[in-house]
Order: C-alpha cells, then structure tokens, then sequence
C-alpha cells in the first residue's frame, strides 16, 4: 500500500497576474491604507487580490460566485499559507467591498497608480480622459439614504445617457483617466448615472491635475470642448476634438480647400493647421483629413442619399394622390414640401386637373364636370451644391489644442496623442468584455457599486502593466512571440498569453512541488515576465 499524497490545483495563467498584484505592491499598501482585523484570517489587502484573480480569470460573472471560482484552484500557492476557497465567502467579499468604499476609491485608486508609475516606470507625458456607463440590473433608490458625516458620498444609480443602449437600465457612470505610455490608468472616479459628460470633464481634469501636479498634455474627446470649459481649464495644457455641431467648425470643413491639408508623414492622413480663438482661448485648430475615413463617410453618404431619395419619391407620390381645390393650393403644398426635402429640390413643378362625374360610365364631350381637383407633380433634383459640401468635409475633423508652440506641439504629434484617446476606450471595452466583466452587474447598495467599480478598475491597471511590460520587454531583447494566427508579433495581447496557459497545473507530491504541463513555449513566454510573476510557475 503507497503512503504517497498527491494534489492537483489549476494554476493556469492566474501566476502571471498574481505576480504582477505583487509587483505592484497591491496587497500591502491596502493593508497599510485600510488596516489590518488580526481577528480577520484574510486581510483586505489579500481579498482584493483574489477579486482581481477573479475578475481576470475567464469566467463570464466574476464575483457573483466568488467562492466556488476557486474551488480546484491553487489558491492556496497563490494567495497565502492556510487560505483555501471557503476563506473568500460572500460574506468576506462584502465586507472588503464596504471596507474599501469607507476609505475611498478614488483615492485609493491613485496611490496605488502612483506605485504603478515608480515600480513600472511609466512615463507621464500625456493623460487621456473618457467616461463610460455600466448597466445594473435591480431597483435602486433614486436618492441616497442619509449620510454618514465624514463618510464618502454615495452615488445615485439612475437612468441616464446610456452608451451600451440599454436605456431600460439604471447605470452608474466611470470617469478613466490613463497614460498615453500603455494605457495604463492613473486616475478613477465612479458616478452618477446620469452624469453629463459636458458639465464634469473640466472639473475632472483640474481633480487629476491637483492630485498628481501633472504639468504635461490633457486630452479628452468632443465633451470637453465648450466655452465654460476652456475658460475654466486656463494653466492646463488641452487637445480635444473640436464638435462638428459648432457652426464655425462646419463651415471651415466644408470650404476649407483640398489644396490647404498637407501631408503629415502618416500614412493616410493631412492637415492643416487654422488660428482660432473661440471661447476667448488662443488656440490652434487642425483639420484633419483621414482617406480610410473620407471613404467610409462617402459610403455612408451614398446610403443616405438612396435612401433619402425614396424616401422624397414617396412623399411627391402621396401628394400627388391628394386632391386639392384650387390649382394655387396644390402648388402651396409642393413649395412646403419642398422645404422640408433635406437633400433634393423640386424641379419642373405641375399641377394636373381632374374632372370627376356623378354618373358612371364615360361622359360625353358636352357633360359638364361635378368638380375638378388639382394634383401636383414635381421631378426630384439633388442639391448639387450641399452634396459637393459633404464630399470635401467626408473624412475631415477637427483637434484643437491650446499649445501654440509647433515646437510644443506639432500638428503630427497632436494626432498622433489624440488617436492614442482610443487606449482608455479600448479599457473601457476590456471591462465590458463578458470573458472580464459581465455587461451587467447586481449588488444590494450603490457603495458596494462603487466598490466593484474600483475592483474593475484595478483589473483594467494590473492587465494594462502585465500587457506594457511583456511588450517593452520583447522589444528591448528584439524578440517575438506568436500570435493568434501564428505570426511573430512584439505586441501580443495580454489576452492571448492568457489563453496559452490554458491547462497549467501545481501539483503537490510527498511535500514536494511542482508545475505539470509547464512547456517549452510557455517558458519561453515567462522569461519575458519578471520574478514576482516567474515564482508562481517555479521558475526562480
């Protein structure tokens, strides 16, 4: 009979993630902010981490069934001696949600993104902002229960502008604000519902600027771009879009001459730069023509104009059926239609009389008419003049910044670090991804909400980090790694090494262990990882 004592744990991908929670820092630095219950067997700090081991753990509802995702884990080898999976019950999960909302996400959230940035080395040139609106699903109160004094204020689930178009839900709002240097996120904070972009990017951007006394570039997307706005932001250095909205910017997109944009070195791209001075800020504009876009902008052009055309038809069809009294009416409705027409004008206008008989049959040539209607007729002409205005603004936008200096800024740069603005959209689709996050979520109060949203947050940072750090990293030592399609890349996503180490195990035999299934491939990838992450598989 064998003495042997065998145990076979998932370990998987979830040693590159713990390893980057504890080159952060994370762990620690909540204990020490928060503190530790020695009464408690899992601190706040470790309870965080294993939400973040959840919520990147490829299951379609992380933290709906917390306990059991670990259940068959290596919990244990990745969290602390003793800890199992019945450690981290609903009621741990809770009372960490409700310990971190005491002591304030977006704060919380900074120090942690100021370690980033030490342990890291990110750089700090540019801060991108966005806002995005997480549905929920339940009821809650559309005011807040009576506050605690000192406590932080919770915020109001409701219905607002829903960008997921599920107006049907209530949604709490998650302002993001990341570097240009991988995406990395520096600064949070969670929202009302119905939060108007427009009224809070300004106040956002001085919040960041106070906190993290950054002196470089804020960029932000069409939101940000008002009078108050401006005035408001004087001291900061600003590039955002300008909205197409504003006459004076439809205009110059409309006449400004093919001849005026000049290449910038991009492929697919040109500019030209105008003076503005609109909300009494100095500033450049720069008119920006994309081809990829100017293409996709005629496409839809020729949609619109097909079926506006039938749409014009139609209503010349059913007028035409009408009957009028008096050939000046039917000629009154032509002219009011024709006012209404968006994209054609009425041509070549006629009015058709129409006898009409009691008596059936055909009339004689002698039978006088009982009354006789007037039908208008018109032919459809397309507005030549306002669909030659849409072909030279298709594929034109518009960026505006305050920074005069071309040395400070050149027009190349600004469009090179307002095209950088889809690394905070693209967390913000990372975070909806069911694989992450599910689209909705469901908790008792807004706190906890507000809890989660840090969680996120934070899930969004450690990916971010793990996934700048494997590239830099590949570039440095001029290597690569395959991609989905089996190609060389230096720029895998962190999603993809996820999924390469599908089926990796820590196994445990007599007292001795060790990781099954730990190929060549897969140790080729950890060595472009650094030794908090190498650890968890062995390696050092």
């Amino acid at each position: 009979m064998s003495d042997s004592s065998l145990t076979v744990k998932n370990l998987d991908h979830l040693g590159i993630v713990a390893g980057l929670v504890d080159e952060l820092g994370l762990v620690d630095y909540l204990n020490e902010r928060i503190g530790v219950d020695p009464r408690e067997t899992v601190s706040i700090g470790v309870v965080v981490k294993a939400m973040i081991l959840n919520g990147l753990g490829f299951v379609s509802a992380p933290l709906y069934l917390f306990e059991q995702f670990f259940v068959g884990k290596a919990t244990e080898h990745l969290l602390g001696e003793g800890l199992e999976a019945e450690h981290f019950n609903d009621d741990r999960l809770g009372r960490g949600l409700d310990q971190l909302y005491q002591s304030g996400v977006s704060d919380l959230f900074v120090g942690l993104a100021l370690q980033a940035r030490e342990r890291f080395e990110v750089k700090c040139r540019s801060g991108h902002l966005d806002a995005t609106s997480f549905a929920v699903d339940g009821d809650y109160a559309s005011e807040p229960e009576a506050l605690v004094e000192g406590a932080p204020v919770p915020i109001r689930v409701t219905h607002g502008y829903s960008r997921d178009h599920r107006p049907d839900l209530k949604q709490f709002v998650m302002n993001l604000v990341c570097w240009g240097d991988g995406d990395i996120p520096a600064f949070l904070e969670v929202a009302d519902g119905n939060q108007s972009d427009k009224s809070r990017f300004a106040d956002l951007l001085l919040a960041f600027k106070q906190q993290w006394q950054f002196e470089g570039l804020y960029v932000a997307d069409s939101a940000l771009y008002s009078t108050e706005n401006l005035q408001a932001l004087k001291g900061l250095q600003w590039l955002t879009r300008v909205p197409l909205t504003l006459k004076a910017a439809t205009d110059l997109v409309s006449t400004l001459p093919d001849a005026a944009l000049v290449p910038t070195g991009m492929s697919g791209y040109r500019i030209a730069t105008v003076c503005n001075a609109y909300g009494g800020v100095r500033q450049r504009w720069f008119v920006v023509a994309s081809e990829a876009r100017r293409q996709a902008d005629l496409a839809t052009l020729e949609q619109t104009l097909a079926k506006a055309a039938a749409q014009a038809q139609a209503q010349v069809n059913q007028l035409h059926r009408q009957e009028f009294a008096c050939e000046a009416d039917a000629l009154a409705a032509l002219e009011s239609l024709a006012a209404r027409l968006p994209w054609h004008d009425l041509t070549d206008c006629r009015v058709t009389p129409k006898a009409h008989y009691d008596r059936p049959g055909k009339p004689t040539a002698d039978t006088p008419p009982t009354r006789i209607t007037y039908h208008p007729d018109a032919t459809l002409t397309l507005k030549a003049e306002k669909q030659a205005q849409y072909h030279r603004r298709a594929g034109r936008f518009i960026l505006a910044t305050n920074v005069l200096d071309t040395e400070g800024l050149s027009p190349l740069e600004a469009l090179q670090e307002y095209k950088a603005q889809q690394g905070t959209e693209r967390g913000f689709r990372f975070l909806k991804d069911p694989l992450f996050f599910a689209s909705s979520v469901f908790l008792k109060s807004p706190e906890r909400i507000m809890a989660l949203a840090f969680v996120m947050a934070l899930c969004l940072l450690i990916y971010t980090l793990g996934q700048r750090q494997l590239r830099q990293t590949l570039q440095q030592a001029q290597q690569t790694l395959p991609n989905q399609l089996g190609k060389a890349t230096q720029n895998p996503t962190l999603r993809w090494i996820f999924q390469c180490f599908m089926a990796v195990h820590y196994v445990t035999l007599n007292a001795v262990r060790q990781v099954a299934n730990l190929t060549d491939e897969r140790r080729h990838i950890l060595q472009f990882f650094r030794a908090p992450c190498q650890k968890y598989y062995l390696l050092c």
